[in-house]
């Protein structure tokens, strides 16, 4: 059996075991498919497909699902290891990592890193590749950002390339939203986000996106090291030697020390909000 083999059969397994708590769940409760769909606000082809695995379920059916079958929780409870397998394989064990970090240093050139995008910029950005499934990916994307509203949230330090506030992702609406969005999750402790301005030129970033994480001591099965992760055309890589991860730290340093204030990077975001119309 192939990796890719593999991995479909073990999203399959997951999508049939949710499919088949559903059903349970609606026999035990003694209503049909059109009954749980009005409740969950959607068809009852969908709900026939997420019931026979076919349909990857979004997170507000789990919630409205739960609700009205009396679950106590138990599909939101089995939704994140459903969506788990939205993500490419290669990716998975990076979301898995990003959830345990303490710190997480972020450098994007050209797009507003996953952790800080809007849902409508979100949308944008899968849907112009072209995705199959795009509210699946949607979901998988918006459900990473739950770190972030923990009551421990990790510290996340980002440095944009001043190209990614220009880039119009999305229509004029989106854009706006996404960097009043930059804006207001910069005033929480917990989140600095820097910008290299355009006139700065080369910069120490300029092979591409990196992330490092770096994990507290005693968390378990979190990695005793810190690691990088680095975005490619196909799929990203992670890192886990100690030079790659002081490479990318002096890297990130570089870029922090060309990069705006921290009041400063706000106000040039404040300035292409206006500007953009």
């Amino acid at each position: 059996m192939t990796i890719e083999e593999q991995d479909l059969k073990e999203r399959d397994s997951m999508l049939t075991f949710f499919g088949s708590e559903v059903q349970r769940l609606r026999g035990k409760k003694g209503v049909s498919q059109d009954a749980l769909a009005k409740a969950t606000h959607c068809t009852r082809t969908l709900v026939n497909k997420i019931e026979n695995a076919v349909r990857v379920p979004s997170k507000d059916f789990a919630k409205y699902a739960d609700a009205f079958l009396d679950a106590d929780d138990h599909l939101s409870r089995l939704w994140p290891l459903v969506i788990l397998y939205a993500y490419p394989k290669w990716f998975r064990p990076f979301v898995e990592l990003e959830k345990q970090a303490t710190v997480i240093r972020t450098f994007e050139p050209t797009l507003v890193p996953g952790l800080l995008q809007t849902r409508n910029y979100a949308r944008a950005t899968l849907t112009v590749r072209r995705n199959n499934d795009v509210d699946t990916l949607l979901d998988a994307r918006m459900e990473r950002q739950t770190i972030l509203e923990r009551d421990d949230p990790p510290e996340l330090w980002t440095v944009v390339h001043e190209n990614a506030l220009r880039l119009r992702v999305g229509d004029d609406r989106a854009m706006r939203e996404q960097l009043k969005h930059l804006m207001d999750m910069s005033e929480r402790p917990s989140i600095v986000i820097q910008v290299v301005p355009c006139s700065i030129g080369a910069h120490a970033g300029i092979a591409g996106a990196f992330h490092t994480l770096t994990f507290k001591e005693g968390i378990k099965d979190a990695p005793a090291l810190p690691i990088v992760h680095v975005d490619g055309f196909l799929r990203g890589q992670l890192l886990a030697d100690p030079a790659d991860f002081k490479a990318a730290q002096r890297a990130y340093d570089l870029l922090m020390g060309d990069a705006l204030s921290v009041q400063a990077s706000i106000d040039l975001i404040a300035d292409v909000m206006k500007e953009t119309t």
